[in-house]
């Protein structure tokens, strides 16, 4: 006999957390939440430096990677993607940014009322325990613990002079009223450990008698009658079950895998659906569409001194950390960055991001280069390209294809050359010259517009901000509407970064929680009284 939950929500990430805490606050409400990977004992996790290491661990990754990419020397792009209670919250560098306040104008503007600034700001409050204390625009009482960094890298300040040099002007709070500027990040952590969706949101309520959390269960599909969503079908040490949903079906697998469940449950494209062998249950053109991420250009340069995080004695590094809580193993490695605007921009917003990281990093960390060295990435904030998710076939083991289809528009190749012109002309600044040797990629020699572009198809790779697959919007094509509820079908939403319609500007990992704060208030139908400044009582 399947198990009936109020609530079923699959994928225990930077949304399932928050739903989870949410939903299950209501005692008289039954959640379940299921995660395909682990719980996150791994140390590695909550020692925030312990970030570099996750790479080895492969079951707390579910390391996709791209179709070969046409204009990028066809090229697989590695894609990680968190595996474990917390999921991508509990593998990523940690940095609070919630992006422009115009995005969620935006997403208002096409289609989504509820879904501007405005609608949005007391809920990124609501989650947040910002160590700086409350402020119109911070929030102190929610369980997503906001810090400033304990440790800093003496080049991560330097790189903040050098910014500054450029006539580029400092920034101390990127989720403050400007976010252009240049500075340290602040970061997801608590008294110097990491502080995931999981850590934040589920370990405080892991006690409630009405919420169970079900680690290493694969869901395999979606349990449809006519119309509505009846729960889920899910493996777990080998065994196949069945859980029943009487309210609703909630998908928090993110970008990837919530596109890919719902196609395997025969939600989708019917033409897709076909050709991967299954029945279509419910046509959905643009499950899987709309697909947009982030590309980065990382500028590596040789350092003249040790001062960088590239041979760090790591028994030394981790004693620090598990005895005193404190040293380079409190540091999310990319300590500094900015927003900027540059020569190309159509508005008067940031288009570019950077994040430094006083170590060189090749090839997301997995190429050691010999030597000591510092890294500059430059993101285009907002690319024109679009690709999307697919079903390689109708096994729920199998990883979708996924074409990200970069640079297929012109702009955004533009972009990554100007992401080039704005990192060397930062690092060739004044402040950096006690420390600078050489510029390792793309060299010191490379600087004619072909060898460029030849270089960026070579070596940009992803900086982990997938979104839009399950599109949110008001037309008929759009697969959720304003209140995430996947069009046609009763009893079933999608509540993840999937649902973005375009992409923020800015990491991904604060506004998934933010969507997921909302979603929680639509699911039970309340409105949401607190305003922006006012104190939120924090989850028990």
């Amino acid at each position: 006999m399947p198990e009936t939950f109020d609530y079923v929500i699959v994928g225990a990430g930077s949304a399932g957390c928050v739903l989870a805490n949410r939903l299950s606050a209501d005692p008289n409400c039954r959640v379940l939440l299921l995660e395909a990977g682990p719980r996150d004992w791994n140390p590695f996790i909550h020692m925030p430096a312990g970030l570099a290491q996750l790479v080895r661990f492969k079951s707390l990754n579910w390391s996709f990677t791209t179709e070969p990419e046409a204009n990028l020397n066809n090229r697989r792009l590695y894609w990680p993607r968190g595996r474990v209670l917390g999921g991508s919250s509990s593998i990523n560098a940690m940095c609070y940014v919630r992006g422009h306040a115009s995005d969620y104008d935006d997403w208002r503007d096409m289609g989504n009322p509820g879904w501007g600034y405005d609608d949005v700001l007391p809920y990124f409050c609501r989650s947040e325990d910002q160590s700086r204390g409350a402020s119109e625009m911070h929030g102190t009482d929610g369980p997503l613990s906001v810090s400033d960094l304990q440790h800093v890298n003496e080049l991560s300040r330097v790189f903040i002079q050098a910014a500054e040099q450029a006539e580029y002007f400092r920034n101390v709070d990127f989720n403050g009223p400007v976010q252009r500027g240049f500075g340290l990040y602040q970061v997801t952590q608590r008294a110097g450990r990491r502080c995931s969706s999981a850590r934040g949101y589920l370990r405080p309520v892991l006690e409630r008698p009405n919420l169970t959390v079900r680690t290493s269960a694969m869901t395999l599909k979606l349990l449809l009658q006519g119309r509505r969503a009846l729960g889920v079908e899910y493996r777990r040490r080998g065994v196949n079950r069945q859980a029943r949903a009487e309210r609703e079906v909630l998908l928090c697998g993110g970008a990837i895998n919530s596109p890919q469940l719902l196609m395997l449950s025969g939600i989708g494209p019917a033409h897709g659906l076909e050709q991967a062998g299954l029945k279509v249950r419910h046509e959905l053109a643009e499950v899987g569409a709309n697909l947009q991420d982030h590309l980065d250009v990382m500028t590596l340069t040789r350092c003249s001194q040790p001062v960088t995080y590239d041979h760090l004695n790591e028994l030394m590094v981790g004693l620090q950390y598990y005895l005193h809580g404190e040293g380079i193993g409190t540091s999310n490695i990319a300590e500094a960055g900015g927003f900027l605007t540059s020569r190309r921009a159509q508005r008067d917003r940031p288009d570019i991001q950077m994040h430094f990281v006083p170590a060189l990093l090749d090839d997301h960390g997995r190429n050691r280069l010999p030597g000591d060295g510092y890294t500059l990435h430059a993101c285009n904030l907002r690319p024109e390209s679009r690709g999307h998710i697919a079903l390689r076939c109708s096994d729920p083991l199998a990883a979708p294809t996924i074409h990200a289809n970069y640079l297929d528009m012109p702009e955004d190749l533009e972009m990554m050359l100007e992401c080039l012109h704005v990192s060397r002309e930062i690092l060739s600044q004044p402040a950096f010259r006690p420390f600078r040797a050489h510029e390792i990629y793309p060299g010191d020699d490379l600087r004619d517009r072909s060898g460029l572009l030849e270089f960026i198809r070579a070596k940009a790779e992803s900086i982990y901000h997938p979104v839009g697959t399950c599109r949110m919007g008001s037309d008929e094509r759009a697969v959720v509407d304003p209140q995430l509820r996947v069009r046609g079908l009763d009893g079933l939403r999608v509540v993840d970064a999937s649902i973005m319609p375009s992409l923020v500007g800015g990491n991904t990992n604060a506004p998934t929680m933010m969507i997921a704060e909302k979603a929680a208030d639509l699911i039970l139908g309340r409105p949401m009284q607190t305003k922006p400044g006012e104190k939120v009582s924090r989850a028990a």
